[in-house]
């Protein structure tokens, strides 16, 4: 099938997935494989823009593998190592965990590319892509079930056209980001108990765009008008992108005093000016605004699925607590939903049907619930900024240590692993309650 853009023959299907991001491409692509009639509805064209780190881990780069799309290093696709650590003035090198489960590195592609790919992989497995299509809100059953959405048609500067159009299906995926204006139509609000972060980022023309580690910074320092040092808050990261740019970007977290109290902005431009002038970050070398997202964490909307809707990625709060990390899980997520879907589309009445549907909810709880929960009372810990500082002061320097917090930050134990740090993580996992 080909890409379109919103054409009113096109009204009907399987599945409809909203949202043509990594979690909504990942799981048209897998239903398309499954051999479901899948429509997914993009509000913008191809290629776009997102705010983002760029950085994937082995991870999400094992959700690339199973979703068998090439990341070839002569195609674009930068490799990493590892990880490098900035703070209490010392620098830890720590490269990715060996094991068996996930990919020994990892990768940096910017998302402008990478949404682009997946969506037309999608394509390739047969999803209808739709672009320009921005979806204005659910189509609704007697029972309050969703069976569709309306929407309107944009054009590539996202004018609206005057044009609207209903698209119907049995079951709706929302994977429509953050915001995710159908969850709301549904009645699915945000929890209040879950952590949100902000996160800010730009690129600047840079020798530091070939790097083989992603760059974490756990201090962020500038300088006040007397000159004196002073603590920002929030972390940092120099990702190089190897097109001769580096994304470097910060964020916050909700549990930090200074959330929503700050000018992230400036926060980072005051952040950059300390860096070494011959890394060239500044606002000559800026190729692009500094532009922000949330960052919704640790399962902040739910349930995952009720009355025909279910959700996939940053609609379902699925951004890593610990690291900030989005990506994988909207892919991961998308991989268990297209399972879940494909097993219920098998199904001959409605009744068994909606079983098999409600156990997304179980899976998805089996599968993070707990780990979630480590990664919720993490931020709690760290938004305050002395025991942040005392954590970098005495952590860094104990690299076993520091080993340990890599694998169980990125999510990287090993499932059923024999060494000591991946019994630990399981294990304290497997006995968190569930998010």
């Amino acid at each position: 099938m080909s890409t379109t853009n919103v054409d009113s023959r096109v009204d009907a299907a399987d599945v409809i997935v909203v949202g043509a991001g990594p979690g909504g491409s990942a799981t048209a692509a897998y239903l398309a494989m499954a051999g479901l009639d899948v429509l997914l509805l993009e509000k913008t064209y191809f290629p776009r823009e997102k705010v983002c780190g760029d950085g994937l881990t082995p991870r999400a780069v094992r959700e690339l593998i199973n979703l068998g799309i090439p990341t070839p290093e002569d195609d674009g696709w930068i490799r990493n190592k590892g990880l490098r650590i900035i703070g209490a003035g010392m620098r830890l090198q720590l490269d990715w965990p060996e094991n068996s489960a996930f990919p020994p590195y990892g990768l940096v592609r910017t998302r402008m590319d990478f949404d682009d790919i997946l969506a037309q992989h999608a394509v390739k497995n047969g999803a209808r892509l739709i672009q320009g299509c921005n979806v204005s809100g659910p189509i609704t059953d007697a029972r309050g079930a969703i069976v569709g959405v309306t929407a309107k048609s944009v054009d590539e500067n996202g004018r609206a056209t005057g044009e609207t159009h209903e698209y119907r299906a049995p079951l709706v995926i929302a994977a429509d980001g953050n915001s995710s204006r159908l969850s709301l139509a549904m009645g699915r609000e945000k929890r209040d108990d879950r952590p949100m972060g902000v996160a800010v980022r730009t690129y600047y023309t840079s020798p530091r765009t070939n790097d083989d580690y992603l760059e974490s910074w756990l201090e962020l320092w500038a300088k006040d008008p007397s000159g004196k040092d002073v603590l920002l808050p929030g972390y940092g990261w120099i990702f190089g992108v190897g097109d001769g740019t580096s994304n470097v970007g910060l964020g916050i977290l909700n549990t930090s005093k200074a959330f929503g109290n700050v000018d992230y902005k400036d926060v980072m431009r005051r952040w950059v000016a300390t860096m070494p002038e011959e890394w060239t970050y500044n606002d000559e070398t800026m190729t692009q605004p500094i532009r922000g997202a949330a960052l919704p964490m640790g399962f902040n909307r739910q349930p995952h699925y009720a009355d025909g809707l279910l959700l996939v990625g940053d609609s379902g709060g699925m951004v890593n607590p610990f690291n900030g990390e989005g990506i994988a899980y909207a892919m991961e997520s998308g991989r268990t939903a297209a399972e879940v879907v494909a097993h219920a589309f098998a199904r001959a009445d409605v009744a068994s049907r909606e079983r098999v549907l409600q156990s997304y909810n179980t899976r998805m709880k089996q599968d993070l619930g707990g780990y979630y929960t480590l990664g919720r009372h993490f931020a709690t810990i760290i938004g305050n900024p002395e025991v942040m500082r005392l954590a970098t002061k005495y952590g860094l320097p104990r690299t076993t240590l520091m080993k340990f917090l890599l694998k169980i930050m990125a999510n990287l134990a090993e499932p059923g692993g024999k060494g000591a740090s991946d019994r630990i993580i399981n294990a304290l996992s497997k006995i968190a309650p569930d998010a």
